[in-house]
C-alpha cells in the first residue's frame, strides 16, 4: 500500500494506493471529499452523503488527477463539481 501527500493549489490532499490482483485501488482524498476510481461504487457514496468523484482508467495518482470524472454524487455536484472536469479541478473544490 502507498499513501502519499498530493499537493494541489489550495491544499495538499492524501493518495491511497492499494495494489490488487488486476488493477489498483486508488483514492484521493480532500477536506470536504475525494476521488475513487471505478472500483468503488458511487451509488453506496451517495447513499452516505459523500462528496465523492469517480474516475475510470486509472492506474496511479498522476492518472487519477489527470482524468476526466466520469460521475459525481449529489453533494460533489453542490460544490459547482460536473461531470467532464478533470479530477484535480474536481479536488481542487473540495478544500
Amino acid at each position: 500500500m502507498i499513501i502519499e501527500q498530493i499537493k494541489l493549489k489550495k491544499g495538499t490532499a492524501i493518495g491511497l494506493h492499494f495494489e490488487l490482483q488486476n488493477a489498483p485501488l486508488l483514492i484521493i482524498k480532500a477536506d470536504k471529499g475525494f476521488v475513487m476510481c471505478g472500483y468503488l461504487d458511487m451509488n453506496t457514496a451517495e447513499k452516505l452523503g459523500d462528496v465523492a468523484v469517480r474516475v475510470s482508467g486509472v492506474s496511479t495518482f498522476e492518472d487519477v488527477l489527470c482524468a476526466e470524472v466520469k460521475s459525481i454524487s449529489s453533494r460533489a455536484q453542490d460544490l459547482g463539481i460536473i461531470v467532464g472536469m478533470k479530477a484535480m479541478d474536481a479536488l481542487e473544490l473540495m478544500f
